[in-house]
């Protein structure tokens, strides 16, 4: 039994990476799956230290997503209607043409707000650019933090 539960924590752990450009998949939630497999059916509960950290990198990855999506397009010339399409095309992104949706949705709806209000084609691609951008970056900090926080967990597992 106990090799199955832990199947379910690598399981919960590689599909919380492939969420990552999956995003249907509930990424952070998938790896707080496996720390709760593993802290209710395997092993010994996890240090209080683990939790508050993890809780608060849990938080950052929520937060950051969206606010890369509206601190990117506003840098790169967008307007307070862009910044919302980005969220919005984000959202929605998740279920028009996944995987690729979430890159490709908030572009086009930056691109066409911005076009709509601007009328300068080179102004609306800059803040669609500023979409994309945003979508790498938190990309890239959302491996980051989930590395850190698998390390973390095996490190409170077999070592603390």
């Amino acid at each position: 039994m106990e090799i199955i539960l832990w199947l379910i924590v690598a399981l919960s752990f590689i599909l919380g990476f492939l969420g990552i450009i999956y995003p249907i998949l509930p990424s952070v939630i998938l790896f707080w799956v496996g720390f709760l497999v593993y802290n209710f059916f395997i092993g010994d509960e996890l240090s209080w230290m683990f939790w508050v950290i993890a809780g608060a990198l849990t938080l950052i990855c929520l937060v950051s997503d969206v606010v890369a999506n509206s601190y990117f397009v506003k840098k790169f010339g967008g307007s307070k209607k862009g910044e919302l399409s980005a969220v919005i095309g984000a959202i929605l992104g998740m279920f028009i043409y996944p995987p690729f949706g979430v890159i490709f949705v908030p572009f086009v709806f930056v691109f066409a707000v911005e076009y709509i209000q601007l009328k300068d084609i080179n102004a609306a691609f800059k803040a669609a650019l500023g979409s994309f951008l945003a979508f790498i970056s938190s990309a890239i900090f959302d491996v980051i933090i989930y590395i850190f926080l698998v390390i973390f967990f095996l490190l409170d597992v077999f070592v603390y």
